[in-house]
């Protein structure tokens, strides 16, 4: 080409037939000019100039697509490094969050709007002994890790080893005395101290260890102090508020309180009113209470809620609330009834919440609607008593009324056969009636009165068995129970749990017998082995015979803390999808 030297600076031999030269190549022959010259002065800046548009040209030379593959492939390397146990962690992660963003935290509606939050600490008068005040965190570890106490929290009260150290009325230990009660279980010894302080817990441990105690006893102590100081007249009250899940449940606790407040009575304290809110019973029965004043109201959600709404009890000054089967109840619907009965409350509460079975779902919930809580756990949440033999049995559908003969011989009575279904229940106890054995029945649909008779009955010992649903696992405290049979095996294995826990109770041993068949899902049957395995039991070989995809290292289900299975396939996620409207299911954001 006219004009350019072939022996040009630049270097690029540059023909008419070949009149441009790529800039990568123009690149190259500088650099390597550059790195053989050993005359040329010239500043590096223009080199690095070339190198980066020879960068951008190289980087823009991919089009998006082959970009988001190799994206994809760089994830797809990365999660097949993964193990299968991270990656079910993180699906759970995934899920439990998904969840967590739908509900929304236990505070009434009236303190969102406005702002208000509290962060200080309920204060009490209540001190421990001085000698218990002066002991070191280590001592207050030592006797934790002696009762295997697990604690979560700041600024923990300390452990009472015995009644008399938390300063008890003389009045209320001849009566715990007279009820065989010698000493706190565990649950008692950090949780009634616990609740004495004023703080806000979540308070997990098994069936039968005491933990209606553990929040009764605070409520009567805060109601008495009150009443001391100034008493409470007409149309006063209440201090407390216990909620149950069942009528029977709360009907337990009331009569424990009406006890407890009657020895306080005789021994010269004044009288501390309980009042009973449930549905099934006439308000006019308890005129009297009400006119008079009360201080503590123990109640089931929907019955108290349409008194609140009434205006027949106000909260104006109440500053305790207790949920008891805490994390049943909101599984039961409850979660809505118990929202609108907190914005009733025109002060702050102090918040107990109380189960056997809390999954690490529910209790990341109630830490976002209690101030500063406190933790205490008594073994795993979720774990069976290990207080209880569990016998399980493959037996036919057709096979299970005969072999329920068999099986009430293994004990004397009193024995609890329980069934998810109310005709079976109903046909259990016309078959057991049909042979001569003094059995009483009670589920959902009965009325009231026929389920207290039952009840009643039955805890009296003019009854040997009890045929029941699911209404009578939560809580119930029965004397003396042999035996547990589960002619159903529930769907999930809370409901379990509580079943098998109405025996063993108080230290006691029990036996619980429990009939499973092909029309059991192999999760639950997992989750059943599992637990079996959890509480050094027999496991029968049809169990171990069930396929297990974590491959003998289970990480609990987040949600409802069963063992066999991950959130991804929880069934009471799935029940709760069902129950919820089209188009707003939990699910539908993951």
């Amino acid at each position: 080409m006219p004009g350019i030297d072939d022996n040009n600076d630049i270097g690029f031999d540059i023909s008419d037939d070949d009149i441009y030269v790529p800039i990568a190549q123009r690149r190259a022959t500088l650099l390597g000019n550059k790195k053989t010259s050993e005359n040329d002065d010239r500043p590096n800046s223009s080199l690095d100039f070339l190198n980066d548009d020879s960068n951008k040209a190289s980087t823009s030379s991919k089009t998006l697509l082959e970009e988001s593959q190799v994206i994809l492939s760089e994830k797809k390397t990365q999660d097949n490094m993964k193990s299968d146990i991270q990656r079910r962690a993180e699906e759970d992660a995934d899920i439990v969050d998904a969840h967590t963003k739908q509900q929304r935290k236990l505070i009434p509606a009236a303190e969102l709007a406005h702002g208000i939050s509290y962060s200080r600490i309920m204060e009490t008068s209540w001190k421990p002994p001085e000698y218990i005040r002066q002991r070191s965190s280590e001592g207050n570890s030592l006797i934790r890790r002696k009762h295997h106490i697990l604690v979560e929290g700041s600024d923990i009260p300390p452990p009472c080893e015995t009644f008399a150290d938390m300063k008890l009325p003389g009045a209320i230990l001849r009566y715990l005395k007279f009820k065989k009660i010698l000493s706190p279980t565990p649950i008692q010894i950090q949780g009634i101290s616990t609740a004495f302080s004023g703080r806000d817990m979540i308070g997990i441990a098994f069936t039968g260890s005491g933990k209606t105690l553990s929040f009764s006893l605070p409520t009567l102590m805060f109601a008495l102090e009150e009443e001391s100081k100034l008493g409470f007249d007409k149309g006063e009250g209440p201090i407390g508020i216990i909620l149950c899940p069942s009528r029977e449940l709360a009907r337990q606790t009331h009569d424990g309180l009406i006890q407890m407040s009657r020895a306080l009575n005789d021994d010269g304290y004044p009288l501390v009113r309980s009042l009973l809110c449930i549905g099934g019973i006439s308000m006019q029965d308890q005129s009297e209470t009400l006119q008079n004043g009360f201080h503590i109201v123990v109640a089931t959600p929907g019955r108290l809620l349409d008194m609140l709404e009434k205006g027949k009890i106000t909260l104006f000054s109440c500053r305790y609330l207790c949920l008891d089967e805490a994390d049943r109840m909101i599984d039961m619907g409850f979660e809505e009834d118990v929202r609108s009965i907190m914005s009733f409350f025109k002060h702050q509460r102090q918040t107990l919440l109380f189960s056997a079975t809390m999954p690490k779902k529910i209790q990341d919930f109630a830490r976002q609607s209690l101030v500063e809580p406190i933790l205490v756990n008594v073994g795993r949440a979720g774990a069976a008593n290990l207080d209880v033999l569990q016998e399980v049995e493959f037996i036919e559908p057709e096979a299970k009324m005969v072999y329920l003969l068999e099986c009430l011989q293994k004990t004397p009575p009193p024995v609890i056969i329980f069934s998810d279904l109310k005709n079976d229940v109903d046909d259990i106890h016309e078959y057991l009636l049909l042979k001569g054995i003094e059995a009483v029945a009670i589920h959902g649909s009965k009325s009231q009165e026929e389920r207290e008779f039952a009840i009643e009955t039955f805890k009296s010992g003019r009854k040997d068995v009890m045929v029941a649903s699911g209404v009578a696992s939560k809580g119930l405290d029965f004397n003396d129970i042999q035996h547990v049979i589960n002619f159903t095996m529930p769907k999930e294995i809370e409901d379990y749990v509580h079943q098998i826990g109405r025996t063993g109770r108080s230290g006691k041993t029990g036996v619980a017998t429990t009939f499973v068949n092909h029309s059991v899902p192999e999760q639950t049957l997992l989750d059943l082995k599992y637990l079996l395995k959890e509480a050094k039991q027999r496991i029968p070989s049809f169990l171990h015979d069930v396929v297990d995809p974590f491959d003998g290292k289970p990480s609990g289900c987040p949600i409802c803390g069963g063992l066999g299975h991950s959130a991804v396939n929880c069934p009471k996620l799935e029940d709760a999808q069902k129950r919820k409207p089209k188009g707003d299911e939990i699910g539908s954001s993951w």
